[in-house]
């Protein structure tokens, strides 16, 4: 014999059965919330540089020779056919570069006008930070660094954020002549 129920209550019924048997959702974990950088040295201070702001990061490549410009222009090299010029970072903060070469690398930076390979002393790749770790106060920063530094992180030690694009905008930097 036919079942004389009427489809809206054999829907029901499949809904009890189904709420029944599924599994309860996991217990929600509270979400941290995370920023991330490009992490690299210059001398004995650690930086963070905001993802969006670094292209690419290179091995130092060669580079030809500018006459008639500031030291910390070393020089420009091709990179895929583009030519790149090639910035001691270090040297234009007023400090040194690291003389160990093969830790040293390029950060390249593009924004606005602006396409430049800044030299640092070593990358440390991609840093996650707790976003509850950063801080706006600056204590101990340099003043030659202060106006491209945005706040700082703590992790094991003390991380700047560096802005690449508040230096590419900066007019000490965008003149190179002597």
């Amino acid at each position: 014999m036919a079942d004389a129920r009427a489809p809206f209550e054999l829907l029901l019924e499949i809904d009890q059965r189904c709420r029944a048997l599924a599994v309860g959702l996991p217990s929600q974990q509270e979400a941290v919330q995370s920023w991330g950088g490009i992490g690299f040295r210059m001398g004995e201070q650690h930086f963070v540089a905001p993802m969006g702001e670094i292209g690419e990061v290179l091995h130092e490549p060669r580079h030809t020779l500018l006459p008639g410009v500031k030291p910390w222009v070393k020089g420009v090299a091709n990179v895929r056919g583009r030519l790149l010029p090639i910035m001691d970072l270090c040297g234009f903060l007023g400090s040194e570069l690291s003389p160990l070469r093969k830790q040293r690398r390029v950060l390249v930076v593009e924004h606005q006008d602006v396409f430049a390979g800044l030299i640092v002393d070593e990358v440390f790749g991609m840093q996650h930070f707790s976003v509850d770790t950063f801080d706006e106060r600056l204590p101990g920063v340099g003043e030659a660094v202060r106006p491209f530094i945005h706040g700082v992180f703590q992790r094991e030690r003390e991380w700047l954020v560096f802005s690449p694009h508040a230096l590419a905008r900066h007019p000490g930097f965008l003149d190179v002549s002597m």
